[in-house]
């Protein structure tokens, strides 16, 4: 066996650099080489096909890396950023044998330790090893080098395999909407049936109806401000939409719903009352789950919550292997996830993608970027 996986592994020429876009300042990026890394025990060396832009790219880019001891630059750590790809397997880490090279591979940000309490419940998005790789956890992108290079190493936990019907650039959605099916999860995920209202029609909301819907949700409502935005959640999957420009969205859900509210509400908007409205569109004993970051504290009024006996949760990233389940859906079709893809740039266009992702410039969505011109 050893033998036949080492055949394999010379099947890629794997230079000994490659391009990778690191962290300067504020909202500064620069292209340099890197040594291309090895992978370690239960890792692989994956050739990056494709990455996504994610809102939290943004964030990185003008506020710092999260994940930073305390005192220490966010900033000028050469450090490469972006956690939404895909690509190649190829090269193994010693006794790796779930993958082969040639494995075509969507990631996930996360690789728990795998050792303490949160990992072994599952929940390794919420490692309390977060940031010691020494101790096993990878986060790409934000602990660890992510994606907007030529390579990356992942652990084996990370990788999901990927069908050849799918593009490179639909396997690079596959972790957005695994992010909405972890927020679904955690919310208890017997949805068939069940009321959904989906606040704020970004990428994550959108794949949210699009996961909903799949799951046999009835009805989905999206909310939003932009009637572009939610006529492609139609397209995906909504049932109804509401625009809050033009009418109160609480007001709305209750008279679609004949004033019975929904089960669960997917908050994907990141307003300051959204938590307060989001309650309000429930039913007693309801469930939100928050998916986005509000700018500033926000009031919430608790008391509504206890009367009403309704659950909140909150998510962080594409937890509990949600990943696969999302890329099941869309190997099967359920769900167009090219609809919220809108633009692609080159490796060395990654400040033009940058821009268009953070400016909207011609209402970007998901923007990709290509690291092959012959892919």
């Amino acid at each position: 066996m050893a033998t036949q996986v080492q055949q394999q592994s010379n099947r890629f020429d794997i230079p000994e650099t490659m391009k990778a876009w690191v962290l300067g300042g504020s909202n500064e990026l620069t292209q340099v080489r890197k040594p291309v890394p090895e992978p370690g025990k239960a890792e692989v060396l994956v050739r990056i096909d494709a990455i996504a832009v994610c809102a939290t790219d943004l964030e990185i880019l003008e506020r710092g890396l999260p994940a930073i001891v305390e005192g220490e630059d966010p900033f000028n750590k050469n450090f490469t950023i972006g956690h939404e790809y895909m690509g190649t397997v190829v090269k193994l880490g010693p006794d790796v044998d779930e993958y082969q090279p040639g494995d075509r591979v969507t990631v996930e940000v996360h690789a728990g330790c795998g050792r303490c309490p949160r990992c072994r419940e599952g929940m390794y998005t919420s490692c309390l090893n977060y940031g010691f790789p020494s101790k096993g956890h990878r986060a790409n992108g934000f602990t660890t080098d992510g994606g907007f290079a030529e390579y990356a190493v992942n652990n084996i936990n990370t990788l999901v395999h990927i069908d050849d019907s799918m593009t490179d650039e639909e396997a690079t959605l596959v972790v957005t909407a695994g992010t909405a099916m972890y927020g679904l999860d955690v919310m208890g995920g017997l949805i068939a049936g069940e009321g959904v209202v989906v606040t704020g029609p970004g990428p994550i909301g959108l794949m949210g109806v699009a996961v909903a819907k799949a799951l046999g949700a009835q009805p989905v409502i999206l909310t939003g401000t932009r009637d572009n935005r939610l006529e492609m959640g139609r397209k995906l999957g909504a049932d109804h939409v509401v625009n809050v420009r033009n009418e109160d969205a609480v007001e709305a859900v209750q008279r679609l719903t004949h004033g019975k509210g929904v089960q669960y509400v997917l908050e994907c908007s990141g307003a300051a009352d959204a938590v307060n409205e989001a309650a309000q569109m429930l039913n007693r004993g309801g469930r939100i789950c928050l998916a986005a970051f509000p700018g500033d504290p926000v009031p919430v009024d608790l008391a509504y919550l206890v009367r009403n006996n309704i659950y909140v949760y909150g998510i962080r990233g594409e937890g509990k292997s949600a990943t696969h389940r999302a890329e099941a859906f869309m190997r099967q079709k359920r769900f167009d996830a090219t609809l919220i893809h809108t633009h692609t740039f080159g490796l060395d266009e990654v400040p033009t993608a940058i821009k268009y992702a953070k400016e909207r410039i011609d209402d970007a969505i998901k923007v990709v970027v290509k690291m092959r011109a012959d892919a």
